[in-house]
């Protein structure tokens, strides 16, 4: 069978994921691109006799590296060299979109062109001529709705033709700079430069001071000499246009692409001019005094739905793993297996990892949550609102997008700080990230919410959620005004139309999210649970999980750091402690501790804690030390330093707002 290996490219926003979705179905997994922590998505699949490759560039407007993600999707084009590159666009912004477009062309790659959202295009009377269009640019174009899956087949139809070349596509970018580039292609094309680039494409980018082609050229043995060349060729041009270079040449690419819409578009007559159905949404939801409100709101919303629903479904599972627990040591003991291994298979791998499953449809349910909100558009109207708060604490407002993500997951949301251009902005936001409440820390909220506040478990958990955002707002103003005296950047960022959520969409990115907390249980808390229960069981001849035991006497060397927070005995401290490994070991020890599930480990939580000494173990659970795969992607991201002082400052920070919390609510 012939194989075929694609890339899509798109902008952000552009449908790119859900086109990713269609063609790919379940056949798809999530890795990260080699040497960097950015994710990476790739799927498969079959069609007119051949397998299909297909790799999900990320998200991005053109091809110049000023952010790692362009800089990725670049190196990817040019080094794995794909079959084709399917560029989908948002047909209903052309002339924008268009831009990368005609960036890939100018790189000689194979493009197939899909006019996504073709529903939008006609809803505002806008005709495409496709064929004008095909003939102009010399590529295949496709029309999609790709979230009702119009036009999927005629896409893969196009992957699996016969590749053609594109033909000389360029830009005329004016003549003087036109004779430069003639000038430098004579000068340098016997100068040693990278193969891979085609020869003009390189001499743009070097004229427009694109940073990484720079750095790569002056390695050359004839390094110096080519950017001697470039910079008076530069200078010259500047002096000549009286503004800078790369300006220009943006201003010509779009100017190219403007007539190409002028003549390959139409606007029908009869359609009436009308405010859109998204402005009219924005008007209130952007609003600058209602949509913090809002926002707040939406989120407080999110949290009861999560629990309404996720309740009872959690019951289950806990009624499921106590059976199971029960069956499993009386089976052992008929089979007259040893009492520790019916000790270790029900007190420790049942009972720990059992606690800890119990809450998936929670977990489930908060990123089926959190994935309607990010398909419908509203997650980038929630950046625009935070704004000019987050402005004035000293964040820039694209800087609410990492840290929404990091109520998924930390990790994935300090890798996002990859598209703030900012480096103050990119370390203000990682250090502040790990205070987002991740899906780990839910099984925590949700066992001392349902022991100890069962009738206002949605509005208890949405305040720690809302803690965390406040605590990172104000340790970030800190922050900048320690380490970044220099302004904030203004916030420029496309806001998308709404749309309606695809529910294959909404489903494989709960799956996607979901299943990696699926693959801890299984790992990490797994081996957890092993290792707590084996601490607890030696030296030989103690009581299980006594305070005698091993792991008692760990806990009993840090429970009277941790008593004037209210939560001074040694079972608190060792689960804070195996914490770190993942937030999720927190439940997972005090389940293998007690040797019970979910329903017997409230009762026990009960005799040691109040509500009051509860809430400040779980507000320290909430912003103590990250766990340990977000502090190596945090050094990934930065460098010692900064992660010293992201675990330092977490943990201070965690013990005294916990000991705030336990003595001034003990004063009422």
């Amino acid at each position: 069978m012939k194989r075929i290996k694609i890339a899509l490219a798109g902008n952000p926003n552009s449908g790119k994921t859900t086109v990713f979705n269609s063609l790919t179905g379940s056949r798809q997994h999530v890795g990260n691109w080699p040497g960097v922590t950015v994710e990476r998505k790739e799927g498969k699949f079959s069609y007119g006799g051949c397998e299909v490759d297909v790799v999900d560039l990320p998200g991005i407007y053109g091809l110049t590296a000023y952010s790692l993600d362009e800089r990725i999707a670049r190196d990817f084009l040019i080094k794995e060299t794909p079959d084709v590159v399917v560029a989908v666009i948002d047909a209903s912004n052309l002339e924008r979109n268009l831009y990368l477009v005609a960036q890939l062309l100018e790189l000689r790659v194979n493009v197939i062109l899909d006019l996504n959202m073709m529903d939008l295009v006609e809803a505002k009377g806008i005709s495409i001529d496709t064929e004008k269009l095909s003939r102009v640019l010399g590529i295949p174009v496709v029309k999609t709705v790709a979230n009702k899956g119009d036009g999927i087949e005629d896409l893969k139809k196009a992957i699996v033709a016969p590749p053609k070349r594109p033909g000389p596509f360029q830009i005329d970018y004016d003549p003087d700079i036109e004779a430069a580039i003639e000038r430098l292609s004579d000068t340098l094309k016997n100068k040693g430069l990278p193969k891979e680039y085609p020869l003009r494409w390189l001499i743009v980018k070097l004229l427009e001071g694109d940073a990484e082609i720079l750095e790569k050229v002056k390695k050359l043995p004839e390094g110096s000499g080519i950017e001697e060349a470039v910079l008076k060729t530069t200078a010259s041009l500047e002096r000549n246009l009286g503004y800078d270079l790369e300006t220009a040449m943006v201003e010509r690419r779009y100017g190219f692409l403007k007539g190409l819409v002028r003549e390959c578009s139409e606007k029908r007559l009869g359609i009436e001019e009308r405010l859109e159905l998204s402005d009219r949404i924005d008007s209130v939801v952007t609003n600058k005094f209602l949509g913090i409100p809002i926002f707040l709101a939406l989120m407080w919303l999110t949290f009861q739905f999560v629990f309404a629903l996720g309740t009872p479904l959690a019951d289950l599972i806990d009624s499921f793993f106590g059976w199971l627990g029960t069956a499993a040591a009386s089976g052992l003991t008929v089979l007259n297996a040893p009492g520790w291994l019916s000790s270790l298979i029900s007190d420790g791998i049942i009972a720990g990892v059992g606690s800890v499953l119990v809450f998936l449809p929670n977990i489930m349910l908060l990123f089926l949550a959190i994935a309607i909100l990010e398909d419908s558009g509203y997650m980038a109207r929630a950046a625009f609102v935070m704004d000019r708060f987050m402005h004035a604490l000293g964040l820039h407002g694209k800087s609410f997008i990492p840290l929404i993500l990091g109520f998924g997951c930390n990790i994935p949301g300090i890798m996002a700080t990859r598209t703030l251009e900012s480096r103050k902005d990119r370390i203000l936001t990682i250090l502040v990230n790990p205070l987002m409440s991740c899906s780990a820390r839910l099984p925590i909220y949700t066992l001392f919410a349902g022991a100890f506040f069962s009738k206002n478990q949605g509005s208890i958990i949405f305040s720690l959620y809302l803690l965390g955002i406040i605590l990172a707002v104000v340790v970030a103003r800190i922050f900048k005004t320690i380490f970044f005296r220099h302004e904030v950047a203004p916030l420029i960022m496309e806001l998308p139309p709404y749309r309606l959520p695809m529910v294959k969409g909404v489903i494989i990115h709960m799956w996607e999210r979901g299943s990696l907390f699926l693959k801890k249980a299984g790992t990490i808390i797994f081996a957890g649970v092993i290792l707590i229960w084996l601490l607890a069981s030696l030296p030989v001849g103690v009581e299980y999980a006594s305070e005698e035991s091993l792991i008692g006497r760990l806990g009993s060397a840090l429970a009277p750091v941790l008593s004037p927070a209210g939560f001074g005995f040694w079972q608190a401290g060792v689960a804070l402690f195996f914490g770190v490994v993942a937030k999720e070991v927190v439940v997972g020890t005090l389940g293998t501790l007690y040797g019970v599930e979910e329903a017997g480990l409230r009762s026990a939580l009960l005799q040691y804690f109040t509500p009051l000494s509860a809430y400040a173990f779980m507000v320290m659970s909430l912003i103590y030390i990250p766990c340990i795969a977000a502090i190596a992607t945090i050094k990934r991201e930065t460098n010692w330093k900064w992660t010293g002082l992201a675990v330092g400052y977490s943990l201070i920070l965690g013990w005294i707002v916990a000991v705030l919390i336990y003595q001034i609510g003990g004063l009422f």
